[in-house]
């Protein structure tokens, strides 16, 4: 089945440059031009992931982000032609998953779309539970430290009994360190596990996503539980009982 994409820009010709190249790797492209724009075509249609300029007029892109992450985990690509590293700091703080600059190139684009669906597609995924308890009959699914519990089964990840709204990025992030509770991983080993790609210049967008999952999973962000900094080598997850 041909995934949805939702494209939104006010420019029409970046819009169907981008549908053309989508197309061309069979997925199908969704249109919208600004963001009240793109929350009505998200209500209408099953959209799988979301390529969204930060400036447009009536709604921008952080905003429109910041709305869709009130219930939603779809993954977000956010486009801009502000290439300092605040602007991306700014576009993942507020949700997005990835941050493309203008101009960009297609491949990189399209590569990184089948990277974020993949990874959405894996999570959403429960279809496939009995199967991977088969598979693994004598492995838990269960991943936990403390009271901190990932489930791999369901893909779902709870604290204290509670569910916690992840994103997928941030699932993989926390999939990779309670697997390897008490080792530290580099911001370049943990781009390079979740998002399967090379890690040029990937130390401040791990940091955001790291930032994200400790306002989620501690109590105290600044005095944290479970997701430690190991300042000038990176970051692990203690393992507690």
């Amino acid at each position: 089945m041909n995934e949805n994409i939702l494209v939104v820009d006010d420019e029409r010709e970046i819009v169907d440059a981008i549908e053309f190249y989508l197309k061309s790797e069979s997925y199908n492209v969704i249109k919208a031009y600004d963001g009240l724009d793109a929350l009505e075509k998200l209500i209408e249609n099953d959209i799988k992931l979301i390529i969204m300029d930060i400036m447009m007029p009536n709604l921008d892109g952080l905003k429109t982000t910041m709305k869709i992450r009130e219930d939603k985990n779809i993954p977000i690509i956010l486009l801009s032609a502000k290439s300092e590293d605040m602007d991306k700091i700014l576009g993942l703080n507020v949700g997005a998953d990835d941050y493309i600059t203008k101009p960009f190139n297609p491949l990189e684009l399209t590569a990184r779309v089948r990277s974020h669906l993949r990874r959405y597609i894996n999570l959403g995924n429960i279809n496939n539970k009995n199967i991977n308890s088969k598979l693994c009959q004598n492995k838990s699914p269960i991943l936990r430290s403390g009271g901190l519990e990932l489930n791999q089964d369901t893909k779902s990840v709870t604290l204290d009994g509670d569910e916690i709204k992840i994103t997928p990025i941030e699932y993989k992030i926390l999939e990779l360190l309670l697997s390897n509770q008490g080792r530290v991983f580099s911001s370049r080993e943990i781009y390079e596990r979740v998002w399967d790609e090379d890690p040029y210049n990937c130390e401040k967008t791990v940091a955001v996503h790291i930032r994200r999952i400790r306002q989620k999973i501690e109590i105290d962000s600044k005095n944290p539980k479970y997701l430690k900094v190991v300042w000038g080598i990176g970051y692990k997850i203690e393992k507690l009982d």
